[in-house]
């Protein structure tokens, strides 16, 4: 029996094992279920100083050449074209013959108005023999003087629309269009030619009402032209619009280029970089400005080391910076990283050098 009974009660090898298992397995759930204390965690941020400093701002708009000078050469009189001798792109000078219209019925006319201006004449000259010796009354002598002015006045209408059926180039420069040839019959104002002064070239450009203060008639601009590659050519201010457009806010600038460069031509697209003379400007990184549906703001970091919300109101960006006008010191701590979970009041930490 006792052998039965000690060979029951004997303990497995492994046995002693388990429990140390089970007793560490106890510890490690008793350790895990026990709360640890933690600290306060810091909300970490990057801040930079506001700064002022004598800055220009240099922006770049796209415009398309045109020529200053371009006439568009319309008919005074009406008639058949006899005369059309160029084509776009025939070089013209001041006073070279455009266009000539048929005329032989304005020179007959004048003919006509000659001979009654002669006739005119005669009889004024003999009226007033007549009127010296007193044998022609005063309103006839008055009465002849006035059908000689008519006559007069008859004759210079037609010298004058005779000259209207040869046209000439007020300018020199290089016929652009031509819209009729010779054997049409043109009517009264009607296009014909084109003619446009190729070393006049300028640019319209449209500018920021922010910008527009610090441009000034004569300042020079840089232009490139994309049809002639990456060569920057010399281009100067020459006019500036006062009135500025109510929707975009934006006011126009004429640029000259000076001299015109070989291959430039009117209709190019151009790309001109403006830069404004330096100014004192108070400016924070970009990425620190927040916008909401009241205003413009920024957080700043307070003395006692709190985020603080600042309204305030932005200029210019000048690359990765924008400029200030209102609502900073020159030296205060701006948030430019860090803004998840940040609201007014709460205590950060700012991690880079800026603020040391």
């Amino acid at each position: 029996m006792r052998k039965v009974l000690s060979k029951q009660f004997c303990m497995p090898t492994w046995f002693p094992l388990l429990v140390s298992v089970g007793v560490i397995l106890t510890a490690c759930g008793q350790k895990a279920d026990k709360p640890r204390d933690r600290g306060v965690r810091q909300h970490l941020v990057e801040v930079a100083l506001v700064k002022s400093d004598n800055l220009n701002v240099v922006r770049t708009r796209t415009g398309t050449l045109r020529a200053r000078r371009e006439v568009r050469v319309y008919t005074q009189e009406e008639g058949r074209i006899t005369a059309l001798p160029l084509y776009e792109g025939d070089e013209v000078g001041e006073g070279d013959v455009l266009v000539r219209l048929d005329d032989t019925l304005i020179r007959a006319q004048l003919s006509r108005a000659s001979a009654t201006r002669k006739q005119a004449q005669g009889d004024v000259k003999r009226l007033k023999e007549l009127r010296s010796r007193k044998l022609v009354s005063e309103d006839e002598y008055t009465r002849a003087l006035t059908q000689l002015d008519v006559a007069q006045a008859d004759e210079h209408i037609l010298k004058t629309r005779l000259g209207y059926t040869t046209i000439s180039s007020p300018i020199n420069g290089v016929v652009s269009a031509r819209f009729s040839e010779p054997g049409n019959v043109v009517e009264r104002n009607q296009h014909v030619l084109t003619v446009s002064d190729p070393s006049s070239l300028v640019t319209e450009l449209p500018v920021s009402e922010l910008i527009l203060p610090d441009l000034a008639k004569g300042d020079v601009a840089r232009v490139r032209i994309d049809a002639l590659g990456d060569q920057v050519f010399e281009g100067r201010i020459v006019r500036i619009h006062p009135n500025l457009d109510p929707v975009s806010r934006r006011g126009t600038i004429e640029v000259e280029l000076e001299p015109v460069p070989a291959r430039a031509a009117p209709g190019q697209l151009c790309r001109v970089e403006l830069s404004t003379q330096p100014g004192r400007r108070q400016v924070i990184p970009f990425s620190a400005l927040r916008r909401d549906d009241s205003s413009e703001y920024v957080f700043v970091v307070d003395d006692e080391g709190m985020a603080q919300r600042m309204d305030v109101s932005s200029g210019l960006r000048l690359a990765e910076n924008i400029e200030i006008k209102a609502g900073l010191k020159e030296g205060q701590q701006v948030i430019f990283k860090g803004f998840l979970g940040l609201s007014s009041g709460k205590k950060v930490k700012p991690v880079n050098s800026a603020a040391r």
